[in-house]
């Protein structure tokens, strides 16, 4: 029997709480198609913070994919958060999806945290949900925020202690 520590450890990044071979990797792998706008961004963001760029170029719509993605290796997404979605408008067969995604970005000499809090939009393409593009947010929130003292709690949402986790690298 798996003990706890076992099991978070599965969870999968995207911040479902299921284990991961059973949500993002389907996806990524390609076994499972995306069967919404939230569970395509989801993946999308798995696929970034597990440096996999091919996923999220071929599940980026054809009108506006860049001809590469580039890997920011410095950056190290942490922890995802949904905040809204909506209905698919049967009209013009879109869909939205507001998060915040934490992240470290260890390019300087002392890594910087922060958040990005963007609205995607989705549109159906050959039979598949596809990211057209994003509206970011030029809150407090997407600046620059404090490196959590030692004994806080991680930004990722562990549970763990920043020391015990993140600030462990």
């Amino acid at each position: 029997m798996k003990n706890n520590k076992e099991i978070t450890a599965n969870l999968c990044r995207c911040g479902s709480d299921k284990i991961t071979k059973n949500c993002c990797a389907l996806l990524i792998s390609g076994e499972k198609q995306a069967s919404s706008a939230e569970q395509l961004m989801r993946s999308r963001f798995v696929a970034y913070a597990t440096g996999n760029l091919h996923y999220v170029q071929a599940t980026w719509h054809s009108s506006t994919r860049p001809a590469d993605v580039a890997n920011v290796e410095s950056m190290q997404w942490l922890r995802l958060e949904i905040i809204s979605t909506s209905e698919t408008d049967e009209e013009s067969g879109q869909a939205y999806v507001e998060f915040k995604a934490t992240y470290k970005d260890s390019g300087m000499q002392e890594s910087l945290y922060g958040i990005l809090h963007e609205r995607s939009r989705f549109i159906v393409e050959d039979g598949c949900w596809r990211y057209v593009d994003g509206e970011q947010f030029d809150t407090d929130a997407s600046k620059t925020i404090k490196k959590p003292g030692r004994n806080e709690p991680c930004f990722c949402g562990s549970g763990k202690k920043y020391k015990k986790c993140c600030g462990n690298n």
